[in-house]
């Protein structure tokens, strides 16, 4: 050890370490010496002289919790980065050799190698996902930094003494004592048009297999909302291709919709259903899966790919086998891909399959930070983890290109109680609810839509006319035949106004079932609706209604698909067309 000024040194401040391969000689130490005071606004100065012969040549300055890194790895570091700036610059394939050297020789052409300063900072203590990190001053809340080991985390507490770090993959490699470094970026995905039909994890590297996506440029993952003049009202309809939703809770382009019930009630599927009806209609589908079985996720895949939707769907998975950060990070990183398109000016929807376990992973988080539990032990800001999240889905003024996201998040609750503290703080955030009933599903009503829970705040704003006129008094019609039927249950006499009314609310219940993956066109659903209204199905057996409408259908499309392709055209239901479907169905019925 060299010492200067013969003098006892208590600061860990005033302490400084060289690590060489050859020594210095007095004039550079004294160099070294007098750069450091500055640094330190220290009088007197200590440096341990390391030798090392693996760092190859130059040398390693640690000041404090400062790297000044001139050693062989660290020059070729700032290289390898500035050559990853030039590939990136790249928004094509890299293989056109023409334009990769002509991005890398704009980028490198002015670059200088410098011993620049990094803040490092020691592991002291880690376990489940966490690591707790000493030294680090100046680390941000959502900044990245790198364990020696090469593992990634994400400052996620800011205390007095320390710090606290979610790591983005497994902890194993993280020990006590393990080096820390700060990177000064916030936490971010590569996104780009390559990723629709892939499959990648939180921090969107691929899981299928299918080697690297070409990215087009990186966003942070945590994004501010658009603001109240970039916005524009929902006014165009993004259909479910479900009768039941469709023609009672419509779902508009910029729309947050909420759909909640019980587990195994048929939640994913009507979000499949919504992914398998936007084929064709320029919508670019996420499917962020938090917490889920990989199982479970690899079916929703061959589900999609069986219904040609996998071309314009990107599924986010982290799975319930993954570490807490990451499901934590999921649905932001999910949306940092939809904001990408959105800003395109393109239409977006994004399922989130399911904030329940999202913020049981934050949970889990918070308490290893050793944060206050509140309520179900969640911490206090879970409810500002959810409307951070929802609040970036929303429809862009013209000016900024008009694109939209649209979010369907999903809740799951526990014997269907709506007030338990998520899904009462998610459906203040959301623009309305579909309520999934058990006693519904398991009745054979699927989907299991509760008509009187259910509501789109909305409303007829995100409706065609011709769905509108269409639906018409479908939901008062519903509501009332719930309730006779409730009192009938007590009476065996009935006048025939009521045996009336009790058939046409059967008839309905039997038209709103629907088969899984077989989502209705807007002129279908109309076509059925219209009918429904004119009691063309009133007077069947319960158990026929289903078949008769799908025949009904088929029989449209064959002879009179000009009612059709007028419906889908003009979008409106005028007296004359609502009259040629009437009749046509009447003379279908007659030939039954």
């Amino acid at each position: 050890m060299t010492q200067f000024d013969g003098k006892t040194v208590t600061n860990g401040k005033n302490v400084a370490q060289l690590i060489y391969v050859t020594p210095p000689t007095e004039e550079q130490l004294a160099g070294i010496r007098s750069f450091v005071e500055k640094e330190t606004h220290a009088v007197s100065v200590q440096i341990e002289c390391i030798e090392d012969k693996s760092i190859k040549s130059g040398f390693i300055l640690r000041v404090g919790s400062k790297e000044y890194d001139w050693s062989e790895q660290g020059r070729i570091s700032q290289l390898e980065q500035k050559i990853s700036m030039a590939v990136n610059g790249i928004t094509d394939n890299a293989s056109n050799k023409e334009k990769f050297l002509a991005a890398l020789k704009s980028n490198v052409k002015d670059f200088e190698l410098e011993a620049y300063d990094k803040e490092i900072g020691i592991v002291n203590w880690v376990g489940d996902g966490i690591a707790n990190i000493d030294g680090i001053d100046h680390a941000f809340y959502g900044e990245i930094v790198v364990f020696d080991s090469g593992i990634k985390g994400m400052v996620q507490d800011v205390r007095k003494d320390d710090i606290g770090v979610i790591l983005f993959g497994r902890d194993t490699t993280v020990k006590e004592g393990s080096r820390v470094v700060r990177t000064g970026k916030m936490a971010g995905i590569p996104v780009g048009n390559d990723f629709k039909g892939r499959i990648v994890d939180a921090l969107g590297t691929p899981l299928d297999g299918l080697g690297v996506i070409n990215s087009e440029e990186f966003r942070p993952v945590e994004c501010q909302a658009p603001s109240i003049v970039d916005r524009k009202s929902v006014s165009v309809p993004m259909e479910t291709g479900l009768l039941s939703i469709d023609s009672m809770f419509p779902i508009g382009r910029g729309q947050r919709e909420l759909i909640i019930g019980d587990r195994q009630t048929g939640k994913t599927s009507i979000a499949m259903d919504t992914i398998i009806n936007q084929r064709g209609k320029d919508v670019i589908c996420v499917y962020v899966a938090i917490g889920q079985k990989a199982s479970t996720i690899a079916k929703l895949v061959n589900t999609l790919k069986k219904n040609d939707a996998m071309d314009y769907t990107i599924i986010v998975s982290a799975t319930a086998s993954e570490p807490a950060p990451l499901q934590y990070l999921a649905p932001y990183s999910g949306t940092a891909l939809a904001e990408y398109f959105m800003y395109q000016g393109k239409d977006v929807l994004i399922i989130y399959d399911d904030l329940s376990k999202h913020a049981v992973a934050y949970r889990a988080i918070s308490l290893l930070l050793e944060r206050s539990p509140g309520r179900e032990a969640y911490p206090g800001d879970v409810f500002y983890l959810h409307s951070r999240l929802l609040e970036r889905s929303s429809r862009l003024t013209p000016e900024l290109g008009g694109g939209s996201i649209t979010a369907l998040p999903i809740i799951e609750t526990q014997a269907g109680d709506l007030s338990a503290y998520i899904p009462t703080n998610v459906i203040s955030i959301t623009d309305g609810q579909i309520f999934l009933e058990g006693e519904l599903f398991f009745a054979g009503q699927r989907p299991a839509v509760n008509v009187g829970l259910s509501v789109s705040r909305v409303g007829g704003a995100a409706q065609t006319k011709a769905m509108k006129k269409a639906a018409g008094s479908i939901r008062i019609d519903l509501a009332q035949y719930r309730e006779m039927e409730v009192f009938t249950q007590f009476s065996s006499d009935l006048d025939e106004g009521t045996k009336k009314q009790l058939n046409h609310g059967k008839a309905l219940m039997e038209l709103l079932k629907q088969p899984l993956n077989h989502p209705f066109s807007m002129s279908e659903q109309v076509i059925i609706l219209v009918t429904a209204n004119a009691r063309i199905y009133s007077d069947m057996a319960p158990e026929k209604i289903q078949e008769f409408r799908d025949s009904l259908l088929d029989y449209f499309a064959e002879n009179h698909s000009d009612i059709m392709k007028e419906l889908e055209i003009k979008k409106d239901l005028s007296d004359d067309l609502k009259a040629s479907i009437i009749e046509a169905a009447k003379a279908y019925k007659s030939q039954e």
